[in-house]
Formats: structure tokens, sequence, C-alpha cells
């Protein structure tokens, strides 16, 4: 466990944290992996706490994860979607914010289209404010969760190369891993058709390459984007035919990378678009661990942000 003392009582975003504050998550993780395993799968870190989910955007592996998250650290639960929620009958956020408030939870998670909604709803309430992914700007537990994941895989982050394609333009992943990623040491490439990258990709911090072969070339890392058809208008690429045969991960483009490469993918993954079947189903694909590692990441932020709120700080 590293000594770094934990001061934080929001998590809004990768760009704010330190490398020791990114390093003190992944070890607290650690302590919370083996909770899995057990017969009984619960601790009571966070008996009489409060947490409220707040999901503005359709989600299943984020949300279920948090969700599974707060019930093995013995917190009550209230999830909230705009579905059946006030806000599809016209009141505000602002109102939605101060109802919330009114209930005096500990913790809030948000997910939201719009960029920087966490960043508001924080400066509003008392609560600890989990940001689980704002538009295309950041989404902090994801990238927290890859780079775990790596780590567990590798012993390490630094000095590993990772390669980073697909829908960049679109993506808060990339956004959140290429911070989290550069922060611990790592070099990272990222890559994708034009009409789906930034108009100026270099600001995103890591190098640009221009074909998926470029960018996986000696990678020890692949995180493979999915094509976020909903964020985009179609003609950003001619059919999803031509977007596999240029930017799809096959068996046989894996080569190029370092032997012992692994292959990641945030989900849902498109299947036959960015990546084949027979990669996401392979030996390479750390795909599933991603999801289970989710949870205990995202225990280890409740359990450190509660700690915050509370009053009792996190050695």
């Amino acid at each position: 466990m590293s000594e770094h003392k934990w001061q934080r009582g929001d998590l809004l975003g990768v760009a704010e944290l330190s490398t020791e504050e990114i390093v003190h998550v992944l070890d607290t993780a650690e302590s919370f992996v083996e909770v899995a395993a057990r017969p009984i799968k619960k601790v009571p870190t966070l008996r009489g706490k409060t947490v409220i989910n707040l999901f503005f955007e359709a989600s299943t592996r984020t949300r279920s994860s948090f969700e599974i998250a707060e019930k093995r650290l013995s917190a009550d639960n209230v999830n909230f979607s705009t579905s059946g929620s006030s806000l599809s009958k016209g009141e505000t956020l602002l109102d939605t914010t101060r109802n919330l408030e009114a209930m005096a939870p500990d913790l809030v998670v948000i997910r939201h289209a719009h960029p920087r909604v966490p960043h508001g709803l924080a400066e509003r309430v008392g609560a600890g404010v989990v940001n689980a992914g704002d538009g295309a700007h950041e989404h902090p537990t994801q990238a927290l969760l890859d780079a775990f994941t790596i780590r567990r895989h590798k012993g390490r982050v630094e000095g590993l190369r990772v390669a980073i394609v697909g829908d960049v333009a679109h993506s808060r992943v990339v956004r959140s891993n290429v911070l989290c990623l550069r922060k611990l040491g790592a070099e990272v490439t990222i890559a994708g058709p034009r009409t789906m990258m930034p108009e100026q990709p270099e600001a995103l911090g890591a190098r640009v390459a221009w074909s998926l072969e470029e960018a996986i070339a000696g990678a020890d890392v692949i995180m493979m984007l999915r094509v976020q058809l909903e964020r985009q208008a179609r003609a950003s690429f001619p059919s999803e035919r031509e977007y596999f045969e240029f930017f799809g991960l096959t068996a046989g483009r894996l080569q190029a990378a370092a032997d012992d490469a692994i292959i990641m993918h945030p989900g849902p993954m498109n299947r036959g678009i960015e990546i084949a079947s027979e990669v996401a189903d392979g030996p390479w694909s750390v795909i599933l661990e991603q999801v289970a590692n989710g949870v205990a990441v995202r225990m280890a932020v409740l359990y450190l942000l509660a700690g915050v709120k509370s009053g009792e700080g996190s050695a």
C-alpha cells in the first residue's frame, strides 16, 4: 500500500489527479480484489452510507459495476435515471440536485451527456461526487481500472508501449486513459481514421499514428475503442466493412505487436467492426478481466471518497 494520504472528496477526472493519487487508488483496489472470491462477497466498510447513482445516459457495464461495488461495501444505494425521473417531466437539473441534496446522500455517482456536469454538481452538493462519464470529456474510473488491469498483467505501467485505436474524437475513455497512463510513465500512441480523430490530435498528449499497423507495431498493450455510432454521423466512415478492413484488429495484424501483448476494450464491443471475435475471445484478451477489476477499482474509489467526506480521511 502506498504511503500517500488521500484528501479528495470527489473524483471528477484524471486531469486533476497526481501520479501518487493514481497509484494510491490502484494500491487500494488490490485489497478489494479478493472480496470477489469470498463465499459472501461483502465487507462492512460503507455500512450506514448512502450512495445515489444518477445516470442521465444509458449504461450497462459502468452502472452495474458501481452498483455491485456499493453493495459489496454494504452501502445503501438508490438508482436514479432520466426515463422515470422528474427530469422527464420538465424539472431542471439544478432542482433535481437540490432535491437530492435534501436526502443527505454521502456519495453521488453521475453520468451525463454534457461535459463538466459532475463538476457543477460537486460545487452544489455536500456529498462526494464521482464522475462516471461526462460527454466526450472524461471517464476517470475506466482509466483507473484499465491501468489496474495493465499493472496486474505486466507488473508495471512505466515504460510500456500502449496503443489506443479507433473512434478517438468521440471517446472520453481515450482522454482519461492518455492522461492516466502517461502520468504512470507509459508511452501512448493514438490512431484512427482521420474522420474520427480530433482536429488537433497531438493536443491529447500522445503520439499520433494514422494507421492501425503503425500504432500497434511493438505495442505491449492494445486498447480498441468502440465506434460510437450514436455520437456521430454515419458519414464518418463509408461502411462498417471498410472500417474493419483498415482499422479492425485481427489475429493476423496482431502479429506486429509484442509477443506478450494484451488486448483491451472498454465495451460494449462491435464485433467485426473494431475487433474480430478471434481476438476478443483469444488468449491475448483481458477484456473480461477489465470488467471484474472495475468493481474492485470502484470499491476503492468509493471507500477513499467516503473516508474524506466523513472526516475520517484515508491513509
